[in-house]
């Protein structure tokens, strides 16, 4: 028997379709906005779709920062997706500069690629997985996932890097920290590949590398 997801509700993004992927392979998967609620979940899922600075800020309006912080202190299966990626992070130069969860060391800055590169950069692209990052086996080596980003993640330390992908440069695609993963690409819309990833999220005991 799977374990009860939760997908946290803040008002930023495509919290249907993510609860719909894994409802498709089965999987029980509630979409919830209390703070209070975290107990009743053994998974948890940070989506996000739109701007930093109204994310942080719902966030904080409704009282979910500490219980991601606890959650992920706690070492529990947490997935961030997207801009869920971007939130973990201290700080985002996404217009202006804002302060983020600070569960993750480092920055997210803007694509500086060539003129002939459209930003945001939207559509399908491959990753390649990280020495450390083995256990985790649902990413295939050259997978393909969907991404929409005009910015991406630089973390501070390599160590946290689980996956990476070229726009114009390389890039951090998905961090890994004991059992917290995130990425940048959207698997709820990256077909087999996608579900593949929310598959082994939903039934593995652990995501850690180690």
């Amino acid at each position: 028997m799977s374990a009860k997801i939760g997908i946290i509700d803040y008002q930023m993004g495509n919290l249907r379709s993510v609860q719909k992927a894994f409802e498709k392979g089965g999987y029980e998967a509630e979409i919830f906005s209390e703070p209070g609620r975290f107990a009743e979940f053994e998974k948890i899922v940070l989506p996000g779709v739109g701007a930093f600075r109204d994310a942080i800020g719902e966030l904080k309006n409704r009282d979910l920062v500490s219980p991601i912080r606890d959650w992920v202190a706690a070492d529990k299966p947490f997935l961030g997706i997207c801009l869920g990626l971007q939130l973990l992070f201290d700080r985002s130069f996404e217009d202006g500069e804002y302060e983020g969860l600070g569960i993750i060391e480092g920055e997210v800055v803007k694509f500086e690629i060539a003129p002939e590169l459209k930003v945001p950069h939207m559509g399908w692209n491959t990753v390649t997985r990280s020495a450390q990052f083995q256990e985790f086996n649902a990413i295939r080596d050259n997978a393909h996932f969907y991404f929409v980003h005009s910015y991406y993640v630089q973390p501070a330390y390599v160590e946290d890097i689980a996956l990476t992908s070229n726009y114009g440069l390389e890039f951090c695609a998905a961090v890994s920290r004991g059992n917290l993963l995130a990425t940048q690409f959207h698997p709820e819309k990256s077909q087999q590949d996608g579900l593949s990833l929310l598959k082994q999220f939903a039934e593995k005991e652990t995501v850690s590398i180690g």
